[in-house]
C-alpha cells in the first residue's frame, strides 16, 4: 500500500509507542518490516530516534514518551529526504541525535552535552563513511543506532539492550552493497564498524 509520508510517520509513532523492547535496533528491525516503512525514505528520519527513545523508556527510562514521540514526529519531520547524498549528513543520525536531545534536555544553547551529543553524531557518520555508499537507510540506521546506543549504556542509569543485526533488508535493495556490507549475511563481520 502507497502512503502519504505524514501517514508513514504517524504509523510509525503509533508502532513504536506499543513496542516492549528494550534493545532500539530490534525494534527498528520489526518495525521496518511493516508495510508503512520503505526500503528508504525520510520517515526512517522518525523511526530511528523513536525507537531509541522507546527502547531507553523501555529500560526505564523516566519521562513523558508521548511528549517525546511528539518531538521526534516534529524533528524528523522537517529533514528532507536525501539529506545524507545532499548534505552528508545522514538523517537517521539526526533523528538519533534528536532523541538524545530529548532525553537530556538539550537544544542549541546548551553548554552540557551539547558537545557530547556531536560526537556520537560524528562517530556514528565516521563508521557510515567507513563502508561507503551509496546509501542505505537500514545499514545507517544500524550503525546510527548502536552508536546512540552505546554513548547511552556509557553515561545514562538504565541501559538498553544491544544486538549486531544481520540484514534481512537486503534482497529487497537494489544498491546493497551485498558482501561488501558487513551486516550483510555473507558480508565480513570483522568489518563492522564497531
Amino acid at each position: 500500500m502507497d502512503y502519504e509520508f505524514e501517514e508513514r510517520c504517524e504509523k510509525i509513532v503509533a508502532a513504536v509507542k506499543e513496542a516492549k523492547e528494550k534493545d532500539p535496533i530490534k525494534m527498528f528491525v520489526r518495525i521496518a518490516h511493516m508495510d508503512f516503512v520503505r526500503m528508504h525514505g525520510p520517515e526512517h528520519h522518525v523511526l530511528d530516534g523513536a525507537c531509541l527513545l522507546a527502547a531507553y523508556h523501555n529500560a526505564g527510562g523516566e519521562f513523558d514518551l508521548e511528549q517525546g514521540m511528539r518531538y521526534i514526529l516534529k524533528q524528523g519531520s522537517v529533514m528532507p529526504g536525501a539529506i545524507c547524498g545532499y548534505w552528508a549528513v545522514c538523517g537517521s543520525t539526526a533523528s538519533v541525535g534528536a532523541a538524545l536531545s530529548f532525553i537530556e534536555g538539550t537544544g542549541p544553547l546548551s553548554v552540557k552535552d551539547w558537545g557530547e551529543h556531536l560526537k556520537v553524531s560524528a562517530q556514528a557518520l565516521e563508521r557510515m563513511g567507513e563502508i561507503g555508499g551509496p546509501r542505505c537507510c537500514k545499514r545507517d540506521a544500524f550503525i546510527s543506532l548502536f552508536t546512540a546506543a552505546e554513548y547511552m549504556n556509557a553515561h545514562y542509569p538504565h541501559k538498553v539492550d544491544l544486538s549486531i543485526p544481520v540484514c534481512g533488508f537486503y534482497p529487497n535493495n537494489r544498491q546493497c552493497l551485498n558482501e561488501n556490507c558487513p551486516f550483510n549475511p555473507k558480508g565480513d563481520k570483522a568489518k563492522l564498524p564497531f
